[in-house]
């Protein structure tokens, strides 16, 4: 059995993913996987170490954890520019409370099962979204280009990114929300106490290279995964290798058309465009500057502001999954 490194995350679920320690080193202990760990004190901890693990010739790298703790480890194994660190494989243990990745590829959320995912070391090439930011809000950049500022980073997500109405309710959602009243009740009660008050922009998007202005835009989602947070389904047509993305925009928004709306984004039936709801594809998307709605959320957690640059890393990362 080859060696992997598994990044913990004790903070995840509101502290209950530390209690599950105990139970997933006896686990691991009893089936005989060489492992090594490191229980993490911060996101940018998971992130770090995912990095130096990536330079450490480990087999396998786990991330230990929910979304948060998913993303920092997966963003851990590549370059800025999008190349693979290694060839160390990717795996999940879940801890936390909306398990859309887990659910999109395959990976069991019981922890006996997950760890026979491990020890199987069967694993898929998945492709991941690269973006391009700003870590910090400045107006200076409205409607300027990434390209503008000397100062963006580069991270990856594995399920969805956010601008607009969407990177507003991940930061209530996740504020503790959540933890009283479980994933569902607890992202819809935050909905119900942004949508009084979001106000919805115009937004000018290149998509393609187009130059696209999306009226009274309150969200866009940008992803590769049917569930992209808290229960919402997208059905697409992407295939595996389809270097492409979708995304949904949320427009033109009454309040009458909010039941029929929730319907048709938690029912995961095909998506018909409306005047308020649409479904396209594209390979590259950008966003320049908006003051008015200027965060980015992606793969569960608020990470940074417009301008932003959305494309496909250039490599894949092997996901250790059930095989099918």
């Amino acid at each position: 059995m080859s060696t992997c490194f598994l990044i913990m995350n004790p903070s995840s679920h509101s502290g209950r993913s530390g209690r599950a320690f105990k139970k997933i080193f006896e686990l691991l202990d009893n089936s005989g996987v060489n492992y090594q760990y490191r229980i993490t004190e911060s996101i940018e901890d998971a992130y770090n170490s995912s990095v130096e693990a990536n330079k450490s010739y480990y087999n396998a790298i786990i991330a230990v954890g929910g979304d948060g703790t998913i993303n920092a480890v997966l963003s851990g194994f590549y370059e800025a520019s999008g190349k693979r660190i290694s060839k160390a494989k990717f795996g999940v243990i879940y801890t936390g409370t909306s398990p859309d990745f887990c659910k999109s590829y395959n990976i069991p959320t019981d922890l006996s099962r997950a760890i026979e995912v491990i020890i199987t070391e069967h694993s898929e090439k998945i492709l991941i979204g690269k973006v391009t930011l700003s870590l910090q809000n400045d107006r200076n950049f409205h409607r300027k280009s990434i390209r503008d500022n000397p100062r963006a980073i580069t991270r990856f997500f594995g399920c969805c990114a956010n601008i607009g109405l969407g990177a507003s309710l991940a930061r209530k959602a996740n504020n503790g929300i959540r933890r009283y009243l479980g994933d569902f009740a607890g992202t819809f009660l935050a909905l119900a106490s942004i949508l009084q008050t979001f106000k919805p922009s115009d937004q000018e998007l290149i998509i393609d290279r187009k130059m696209v202005t999306v009226p009274g835009l309150y969200n866009i989602s940008i992803g590769r995964t049917r569930y992209i947070a808290s229960g919402i389904k997208v059905e697409h047509n992407l295939g595996g290798s389809d270097r492409r993305f979708y995304y949904l925009s949320v427009k033109n928004l009454r309040i009458a058309n909010i039941p029929s709306l929730l319907r048709k984004v938690y029912s995961g039936k095909p998506i018909k465009n409306t005047r308020y709801l649409e479904l396209g594809y594209c390979r590259e998307i950008e966003f320049p500057g908006n003051y008015n709605n200027p965060e980015v959320e992606f793969d569960g957690d608020p990470a940074g502001f417009l301008p932003c640059r959305i494309e496909i890393a250039e490599d894949p990362v092997d996901l250790l999954t059930i095989k099918v």
